[in-house]
């Protein structure tokens, strides 16, 4: 029987089959797009809560990570980037409320009284603590995906410096605008991150 989604990605951290990396040529349309496409991500990121986890963002990082991976330019450079995990402190409480519950139905008959009554609320006490453990230690959070775009943004920038794709004097100005937008965007709100929990 196949597990549910959300508790595959917690016990798997999300690692789907990847695709080939390195299979498709660098363009320079494409390359131009991914800037713009950086420059969009990172205001998107920029308005939800950077301690929180949104699974619909890591899932479509996790999309967005792959089709940036084929690229043969960015495949090697990206390889060691890790895909998002979508894992949400609702689905980590359902699993242990669950698990817990299962586990208080099948004490009474097995345990004494006493025993059965510690272990009631000691699972009570530790979903209370589970609640308050930081999601980022369990899935990632917006703050890490802005890091994880921020990676992407420098390497596009350092394909960028190198002048290899030939782009008019307009174009490169306008990719370089995007990608300094993304680097500035993506740095000040990881900073901001940093300053409220540091």
């Amino acid at each position: 029987m196949p597990l549910p989604p959300f508790l595959s990605n917690l016990l798997k951290g999300s690692s789907r089959a990847r695709p080939p990396i390195g299979a498709t040529p660098l363009t320079r349309k494409a390359f131009f797009d991914l800037a713009q496409e950086c420059r969009d991500y990172a205001a998107e990121l920029a308005r939800h809560e950077q301690s929180r986890v949104s699974l619909k963002h890591c899932h479509d990082f996790n999309a967005w990570l792959g089709r940036v991976k084929c690229y043969e330019r960015l495949g090697p450079a990206l390889a060691t980037l890790t895909p998002a995990r979508p894992v949400s402190r609702l689905q980590v409480m359902v699993l242990a409320g669950v698990l817990g519950l299962i586990l208080l139905m099948a004490l009474p008959g097995r345990v004494e009284r006493g025993l059965g009554s510690v272990f009631s609320y000691g699972y009570l006490f530790s979903l209370l603590m589970l609640y308050f453990v930081p999601e980022r230690l369990y899935g990632t959070t917006i703050e890490l995906l802005e890091a994880k775009v921020l990676r992407v943004v420098d390497v596009l920038d350092q394909i960028h410096h190198a002048e290899e794709l030939g782009f008019t004097e307009a174009a490169y100005f306008r990719v370089k605008e995007n990608l300094e937008t993304a680097r500035r965007e993506l740095r000040e709100q990881i900073d901001l991150a940093h300053r409220r929990w540091g």
